[in-house]
């Protein structure tokens, strides 16, 4: 099990990778990596602390820590949504660090929430009631269907047109993790059966 200790050099490490810094409020870092370690123990990958998880990798990829919305969130506001991660500005009391805004987009927080509560929804993001719960059937051997008999996001390949970093996943990374291109930057890879 990962120890605070190694979160901590793990994060510096992140950190000291991009330019930026750790929280300097000691206690308040003490407290987020915490949360990491307890998500990593819950669901085998640190998600978000400041976040719902929902111990579905599929559902959650995106808030590993450091999350899709990291870099954006940093640049724009001098920490990233948990404010784990600041700016050297930040860091040296230069700027204030301010609440940021979430910029996980709301479905995506909506079937979070849902999954969590254990009502199934679309990822649409629009819970829907138990009484009218709408499940699509997936097509038999899409690799779509989900352990709970819904609908799993549809995985796609896509890759940066700037450098070439490939990910597979439901959508495009927000930013790319190694030349930090925007999300626009990515195309899907469409995969088909030769012979």
């Amino acid at each position: 099990m990962t120890t605070i200790d190694e979160a901590r050099r793990r994060a510096e490490s992140d950190a000291k990778s991009r330019g930026y810094f750790l929280n300097p409020d000691d206690s308040f870092l003490g407290d987020l990596l915490a949360g990491l370690v307890e998500n990593e123990r819950r669901y085998g990958y640190p998600s978000c602390p400041c976040r719902i998880a929902t111990g579905k990798f599929e559902l959650d990829r995106d808030i590993i820590c450091p999350c899709d919305y990291r870099d954006p969130d940093v640049e724009e506001y001098g920490a990233c949504y948990c404010a784990l991660y600041v700016r050297r500005d930040v860091f040296e009391g230069k700027t204030p660090l301010n609440p940021v805004p979430e910029r996980r987009p709301e479905k995506k927080q909506a079937a979070a929430v849902s999954y969590a509560a254990g009502v199934q929804t679309e990822v649409t993001g629009k819970p829907e009631k138990d009484t009218d719960l709408k499940k699509e059937e997936p097509e038999e051997g899409s690799g779509n269907e989900n352990e709970m008999g819904g609908i799993a996001p549809k995985m796609k390949l896509w890759y940066c047109k700037q450098c070439g970093y490939v990910a597979f996943r439901d959508e495009p990374p927000y930013v790319c993790p190694i030349c930090k291109a925007k999300k626009e930057m990515f195309a899907e890879v469409r995969l088909g059966l030769v012979g």
